[in-house]
């Protein structure tokens, strides 16, 4: 059969899901990629792209199902950008992204023999995400982007993703954008108020926090909101006004007025309670945070006397859970409000042996090997682009009888894991968790050593 061409409709069996969580089939070995399908379906696709080496369809018809394909749950899926493996069968979900983890270690890695552990799944695949931010877009819109269009959002009136008290919170939210009084921004025009609305649910106290963005301070206006929001959804301890007036979509800014409440929400984990204000970084999935906390100290193999190094240590959760077994822990972050919580936190939790340095890793970490500082063991929790070359190299330099990696992107992990290892590391044990159900993100934590 000659390569499909744009516009072909033709039958495709589907072998397998790539990055990303798209369908993978071969027509005489040329690659096509389509959203929707299941390793094990047999599809009839609709042919939209056709490059050299690879091609794009959309679904048309599923001849045979795979049996691991579900139905999805969420009305939905399919036009929200948000979930992408709904259809999937959740123990095959796991499976992809174990084997996702191993791909990326071993051809984009480079990696030796190592031993890859069983992937851990989560109790909850639903209800498990303790934020969420929604777009407030003209027409009293409040949803998420609709999926490759991020110029088009979808009314959501509830998302299975979140926690019950924040979908209470997302219909009240609904309800006061829709009343008179209130405008919505237009990215088009640059005019209007409202622009998102962040939201957050501790699992272990239950404490909600409503974080709106709007392009103007207008406190007057939206406080009356925000003492509606708390009277309706008694679980609202905190409801913020976040104001960006800037062009840029996104859901930060440049200063911060507290409409009722508290400034922060606390969370319990691991038996430590932490304050989490609007602009801190803390774990989406509480109930798989702990597990991926506990795999982070048994990796450590801390005997009370060592020196730690947190790196992109957010509000201080892995530094105060690992001081409790080490002589002392200094933590390092980029996000200003995220250690000013690890400051607090570590003050409300009485934990005194943790110092918290703000500043960019691949800055702060030369400094302190500059300074002497030595360290037993480092802890790294990235973001998403891994490490920064000066960063890893100030690392390597440091040259830590144990690491510990925390990675939510298998590979840049991957990257850094094969440059660790020529520099002198090897890892032992890689140990995948599953923060993310229904999407294909996937976390993972790995033990690397210095010398054979």
């Amino acid at each position: 059969m000659a390569k499909p061409r744009r516009g072909d409709t033709i039958e495709l069996d589907i072998a397998d899901l790539a990055f990303g969580g798209e369908a993978v089939g071969r027509v005489d070995g040329y690659v096509v990629f389509v959203r929707g399908g299941v390793p094990g379906d047999r599809l009839r696709v609709r042919v939209v792209e056709a490059r050299s080496r690879f091609g794009r369809a959309v679904l048309e018809a599923v001849l045979t199902p795979s049996p691991d394909r579900v139905e999805a749950p969420c009305p939905y899926f399919g036009a929200c950008g948000g979930c992408r493996l709904q259809h999937v069968a959740y123990p095959a979900q796991l499976a992809f992204k174990a084997k996702q983890v191993r791909d990326c270690l071993e051809r984009l890695g480079g990696l030796g023999p190592f031993e890859l552990r069983p992937i851990l799944a989560a109790p909850a695949p639903y209800g498990y995400r303790n934020k969420m931010e929604f777009t407030i877009a003209p027409g009293a819109v409040v949803g998420l982007h609709q999926a490759d269009r991020y110029d088009v959002v979808l009314d959501i009136e509830r998302c299975l993703l979140q926690s019950e008290t924040m979908n209470a919170l997302l219909d009240e939210l609904r309800r006061e954008v829709r009343a008179p009084g209130l405008t919505v921004y237009d990215p088009a025009t640059e005019a209007g108020l409202l622009r998102f609305v962040a939201l957050r649910a501790a699992r272990g106290t239950g404490e909600a926090m409503v974080n709106v963005v709007a392009s103007a301070p207008a406190v007057e206006a939206l406080a009356p909101v925000a003492a509606r929001l708390r009277a309706r959804v008694p679980a609202t301890a905190s409801v913020v006004l976040t104001v960006n007036a800037k062009k840029a979509a996104v859901a930060v800014g440049s200063e911060e007025h507290l409409l009722g409440g508290r400034d922060h929400i606390r969370e319990t984990l691991g038996g430590l309670t932490f304050q989490v204000s609007a602009g801190s970084f803390f774990q989406t999935n509480p109930a798989q945070a702990e597990r991926l906390f506990a795999l982070v100290e048994e990796a450590c193999a801390l005997d009370g006397s060592e020196t730690v190094l947190d790196l992109f240590s957010g509000t201080g959760a892995i530094s105060l859970l690992l001081a409790r077994r080490c002589r002392r822990v200094y933590g390092i972050e980029v996000a200003a409000p995220a250690v000013a919580d690890a400051v607090r936190n570590a003050r409300a939790n009485g934990v005194e042996n943790c110092t918290f340095l703000a500043g960019e890793v691949r800055h702060v970490l030369p400094a302190l090997v500059r300074e002497g500082v030595r360290a037993d063991v480092v802890v790294a929790d990235p973001p998403r682009a891994g490490f920064h070359p000066k960063a890893l190299g100030a690392l390597a330099q440091l040259a830590p009888p144990r690491l510990v990696y925390v990675s939510c992107n298998p590979a840049t992990l991957a990257r850094d894991l094969g440059d660790l290892v020529a520099r002198g590391y090897r890892v032992e044990w890689v140990q995948p968790v599953d923060m993310f159900p229904q999407t294909p993100h996937i976390e993972a934590v790995a033990r690397l050593t210095r010398g054979a």
